[in-house]
């Protein structure tokens, strides 16, 4: 089944909080996201039933093999568009929130024609 845009981005929220700590509750996804309390248990039943996280009976949330896999790729996508609206020039803030928009419709075509042009232009 497709992943919406939102089922992506709370995935990739449980991701981030993830490598804070082990222990991401409901409640740490709504503060981080700025969502209502209910908004994120719908989406937290969507999300398990359809396999992408688990919830223990202390209602720690974990990421399943298939929700890791698309919440990295969207994180990836995230940190690279955001680099490169920074290196030419967008301020951060705004590199960081139009990565955002893109990071979910950018095709994979596309995302990796812009890390090769990046990794053959890097300084390193």
């Amino acid at each position: 089944m497709a992943l919406l845009e939102s089922g992506e981005m709370y995935l990739e929220t449980i991701y981030v909080l993830s490598l804070k700590s082990d222990n991401v509750r409901a409640i740490d996804i709504g503060e981080y996201m700025g969502f209502s309390k209910p908004s994120v248990s719908r989406a937290m039943g969507l999300l398990i039933k359809d396999g992408y996280i688990t919830r223990d009976e202390e209602g720690y949330i974990k990421l399943t093999k298939a929700g890791e896999k698309i919440a990295k790729r969207i994180y990836e996508r995230h940190t690279v568009l955001t680099q490169l609206l920074m290196g030419i020039g967008v301020d951060e803030k705004t590199a960081a929130e139009d990565a955002c928009r893109v990071e979910h419709y950018i095709s994979d075509k596309t995302f990796n024609a812009i890390k090769a042009h990046i990794k053959m232009h890097s300084k390193d």
